[in-house]
């Protein structure tokens, strides 16, 4: 693994070195700039709060290519019966607190410091961070944020409030932006994802399509 320079907004070349399984830089700050810069060249923050900064660039890489999304027939009646409604950037900080603060099973505490949160809100302001909001009963119940990079969605985190909210939202936002999409970049693998389509590809094939123009 490479330690980053503070000082300095740079990163190992993805394609050209692996790192430890997945990570390959460690160290820097979470700065809107060397996030954005991570994204650019498919490289990510993941790591606990309280410890050092983690980079990764995992190979396989984890994503889910539009026309492949699978929407089961039990998913398909509760969208047909408009159980939730959607909107996108409209609640934003709702969003991505409530990835922060939502209980999952098997972890705990949040691997989303509120360093990286306000950075992410930054982005958003700036118009490169995205947030899709499901609601039930003018409550938001579920939704993810992520950034758009070219026609590749980096999809950051995912919150439910109410069983098949952010399933829902998911689907949503694949149909909907499926003819402007390359594909949605889903980073590590979740059942939850695999179940709706979701598959491993070689890091090359994902910095491929990234780099597109």
């Amino acid at each position: 693994m490479v330690r980053l320079d503070e000082n300095e907004i740079s990163f190992p070349d993805p394609e050209l070195y692996d790192g430890h399984e997945g990570i390959i830089a460690f160290g820097g700050d979470l700065s809107v700039e060397r996030i954005w810069f991570a994204y650019q060249l498919g490289i990510f923050p993941w790591f606990n709060p309280g410890e050092e900064i983690l980079w990764w660039s995992p190979d396989p890489r984890f994503v889910l290519f539009p026309e492949e999304l699978k929407v089961s027939k039990s998913m398909r009646k509760i969208l047909n019966r408009g159980v939730f409604t959607f909107t996108e950037n409209k609640n934003f900080r709702g969003v991505i607190k409530s990835c922060q603060e939502i209980n999952r099973v098997g972890q705990t505490g949040t691997w989303l410091s509120d360093e990286l949160m306000e950075s992410f809100i930054t982005l958003h302001e700036y118009g490169l961070a995205k947030s899709i909001e499901v609601w039930k009963d003018d409550e938001l119940v579920g939704g993810f944020y992520g950034l758009l990079i070219g026609n590749v969605f980096c999809g950051e985190s995912m919150f439910a409030k109410v069983s098949n909210a952010s399933k829902a939202g998911f689907i949503h936002f694949v149909e909907t932006h499926k003819d402007q999409l390359d594909l949605i970049d889903c980073q590590s693998h979740t059942d939850h994802l695999e179940s709706l389509g979701a598959r491993m590809i070689p890091k090359k094939q994902f910095l491929h399509h990234l780099h597109k123009k």
